[in-house]
């Protein structure tokens, strides 16, 4: 039903997911400034990236598929360019897309990814910086084996 030669827009910037046919269209032209009667293929994610819409044109009508995940998020791709809107793909990406996979960072200038693993990477960001000024291995090394845990060497009483 979706021809191998289509133009791919993934939008950027979460919507939301309530609108149907016309809602979305209003959206490819007023946001993306795009066409909806073009024939490409424009995809959309809700805030918690755990579902999507894909809208499409078919020569006789649009065509609207809806996916829900039941376990975690689908990899949103970011805009490559400050304001950017959309992000184009491919067929190939479009079904890495749907089934969870991120894709590559060679393809997209900017990196697929989550507020979670960006939180990790400057972890390991932070990490490697205190490695670097204290001869450590981990941040954390080299504290007394008792800080953190809840435990507290007992004191005597005031006097």
């Amino acid at each position: 039903m979706i021809p191998g030669r289509v133009s791919i827009y993934v939008a950027t910037e979460p919507l939301d997911l309530r609108r149907s046919f016309d809602g979305l269209a209003a959206v490819v032209r007023e946001v993306l400034r795009e066409d909806p009667l073009s024939g490409a293929l424009f995809l959309f994610f809700n805030r918690a990236a755990d579902r999507c819409k894909a809208l499409w044109w078919d020569r006789s009508g649009y065509c609207l598929l809806y996916k829900r995940l039941e376990r975690g998020t689908f990899r949103v791709p970011r805009a490559i360019t400050p304001g950017g809107t959309s992000v184009v793909i491919d067929a190939a990406e479009l079904a890495k897309i749907l089934e969870g996979i991120a894709l590559s960072p060679s393809k997209l200038v900017s990196v697929l990814s989550t507020p979670s693993s960006r939180g990790a990477r400057r972890r390991r960001r932070f990490a490697t910086r205190c490695e670097s000024k204290s001869g450590l291995r981990r941040r954390g090394a080299g504290r007394s084996s008792n800080r953190g845990k809840g435990r507290s060497t007992p004191t005597s009483p005031p006097a």
